[in-house]
C-alpha cells in the first residue's frame, strides 16, 4: 500500500506521467506511462470496442475538487477528503471494481477548477466531482458537466442558484444552501421580536446569495434590512465593516461569510463589544464546529447559527462522528458529514443503475431515499436539491459545555419543507 496523497497537482496529472489515484483508500498508479499504454492498446487485436464501451468497463472514479490550503480548508479540506475515503471504504467495490478517488486543490480559482474538471472528464476517466467549496467554481464547471454528461456532487457549494436558475440535470447539492441557512436563522430569530438586521457579507457569489435569500425572508416576515457591508475573501481587518454595522443600530448583525473569514470577523466583533452590550445580537449564517473551536466558547458564546448537522444530535450521528474523530482528531463539520452521505448515495445509485451512465445514475439518485446519520428521510428533488431537516443552534457558554467538542445547544428543528426553498420557486428550468 502506498502512502496517501491528499493533493494531486496538475503536474501530477501531466500527459507524460501517471495519475495518482486511490482505490478504496489505497494509492495506485493508473498507468505507468500514458504513451506506452496507448501504444499497447492500439496494437491489441481485440480492441474494436467503441469508446463508450471502454469507458463503461473502467472503474468508478470520483474526483474531489477541494480547498486544501485556503479559507475553507478547515471546514472542508483534507478532513472532507477523509470522509469521502470512509464512504468509499465502507461501500466497497462498485460494478465489480474498486472505486478510485483523485484529489486536487483548485486554489479557490474558478478558471483552475474548469481546467481540472476538463482534464478529469476528458482524459482521466473521472465520473463524478465532489466537494467544490466555491459557488463561483461550481457555476463555472456546471455547463461543462452538462455538455459532457458528467456528474457534480456539490457538497460544500452554498449558493441557492446552483439548484435555482442555474440548475443542471447532472448536479446535486447536498449539505446546505444560502436559502436554507438564511431561512433557518431568520425565521427563528425573528420570533423573539427582533425586526432589523444588517449583514457583513463575503463579496462573491456565496455571500450575495446569503444576503439575497435572507433579505427576502426577513422582509416576508415583516422585518427590515438596514445595511449590507461586503468584504473580500481572506479579509484580515474587519474593523471598518464592524463599525458600520454598529452604526446601523440593527437588532441583529449577521455574518454572511464562512471559514477563516467568519472566524476573524467574530473575533474582531468581540473586541468591538458587538453582541456584548445588550443592544445588538450576533448571528453567523455559516459557522461550523472547527470555527467555534478556534474562536473559543468565551468569545463565541451566544451566537446563533444554522446547521444541517451536529455530531451530538442523536446516536447515529454520534457513532459516525466517533469513527471520524478517530481518523481526523476532531468532530466533523456538516460539510464533512455530508460528503460521506453524498458519496455513499452516489455509489448506491451506480449500483442500482448497474452502470456509470450519468443519466441512469442521476435517475437513481433522485429515486432512492436518503436514509443515513446525516439526513434521515432526505429526498433528492428534480432540481438537484437534497432536502432534509435543518437546525437552529446557539453556541454554549464555557460553563454549559461538558467536553472539548460540546459546543452547541440545538434550539429548534426546522422541517425540510420550511428550511429549503419550494421546488417551484427557484426558477429551475427542469421543474415544470
Amino acid at each position: 500500500m502506498g502512502a496517501r496523497r491528499d493533493r494531486v497537482t496538475r503536474q501530477d496529472i501531466g500527459s507524460e506521467g501517471g495519475l495518482f489515484v486511490e482505490r478504496n483508500g489505497e494509492e495506485t498508479m493508473s498507468a505507468i506511462n500514458r504513451r506506452q499504454a496507448c501504444a499497447a492498446l492500439l496494437s491489441a487485436p481485440f480492441l474494436s470496442l467503441g469508446r463508450a464501451s471502454a469507458e463503461e468497463a473502467g472503474p468508478v472514479k470520483i474526483g474531489s475538487l477541494s480547498d486544501l490550503s485556503s479559507a475553507y480548508a478547515d471546514i472542508t479540506g483534507p478532513a472532507l477528503v477523509e470522509a469521502v475515503r470512509m464512504a468509499i471504504a465502507d461501500f466497497g467495490p462498485a460494478l465489480g471494481k474498486p472505486v478510485e478517488l483523485v484529489v486536487t486543490d483548485f486554489q479557490q480559482k474558478p478558471d483552475i477548477a474548469v481546467s481540472i474538471a476538463r482534464e478529469w472528464w476528458d482524459r482521466d476517466g473521472v465520473e463524478a466531482i465532489i466537494d467544490v467549496p466555491s459557488s463561483a467554481a461550481a457555476l463555472s464547471i456546471m455547463p461543462l458537466s452538462a455538455e459532457k454528461r458528467k456528474i457534480i456532487l456539490a457538497t460544500s457549494t452554498g449558493s441557492s442558484v446552483i439548484t435555482g436558475k442555474s440548475c443542471s440535470p447532472y448536479t446535486t447539492q447536498w449539505a446546505y444552501d444560502s436559502y436554507a441557512m438564511a431561512a433557518t436563522s431568520a425565521r427563528a430569530v425573528m420570533r423573539d421580536g427582533s425586526k432589523t438586521r444588517c449583514f457583513i457579507a463575503a463579496d462573491y457569489a456565496f455571500g450575495a446569495g446569503l444576503v439575497n435569500d435572507a433579505s427576502a425572508i426577513i422582509k416576508e416576515l415583516g422585518g427590515d434590512v438596514v445595511g449590507v457591508f461586503r468584504a473580500p475573501l481572506n479579509t484580515a481587518d474587519f474593523s471598518s465593516y464592524l463599525l458600520q454595522a454598529q452604526a446601523t443600530g440593527a437588532d441583529f448583525v449577521a455574518f454572511a461569510n464562512g471559514g477563516a473569514d467568519a472566524v476573524n470577523a467574530i473575533k474582531q466583533a468581540s473586541e468591538f463589544g458587538l453582541g456584548r452590550d445588550g443592544k445588538q445580537k450576533v448571528a453567523a449564517l455559516v459557522l461550523m464546529d472547527p470555527d467555534v473551536h478556534s474562536i473559543g466558547l468565551q468569545v463565541a458564546q451566544g451566537i446563533y447559527i444554522a446547521t444541517a448537522f451536529y455530531w451530538d444530535r442523536d446516536d447515529p450521528s454520534r457513532q459516525w462522528s466517533k469513527r471520524f474523530f478517530d481518523k481526523v482528531g476532531r468532530m466533523p463539520t456538516m460539510l464533512q458529514a455530508a460528503a460521506y452521505s453524498q458519496a455513499t448515495h452516489y455509489l448506491k445509485a451506480v449500483k442500482a443503475a448497474g452502470t456509470k451512465d450519468a443519466d441512469a445514475v442521476m435517475e437513481q439518485m433522485r429515486a432512492l431515499p436518503v436514509e443515513d446519520f446525516f439526513a434521515p428521510h432526505g429526498v433528492v428533488r428534480r432540481d438537484g436539491r437534497m432536502v432534509h431537516d435543518m437546525y437552529l443552534a446557539r453556541v454554549k457558554s464555557p460553563e454549559q459545555s461538558h467536553s472539548e467538542w460540546d459546543q452547541y445547544e440545538i434550539l429548534a428543528t426546522v422541517p425540510a419543507d420550511q428550511a429549503f426553498r419550494p421546488l417551484d420557486a427557484g426558477g429551475c428550468p427542469l421543474v415544470r
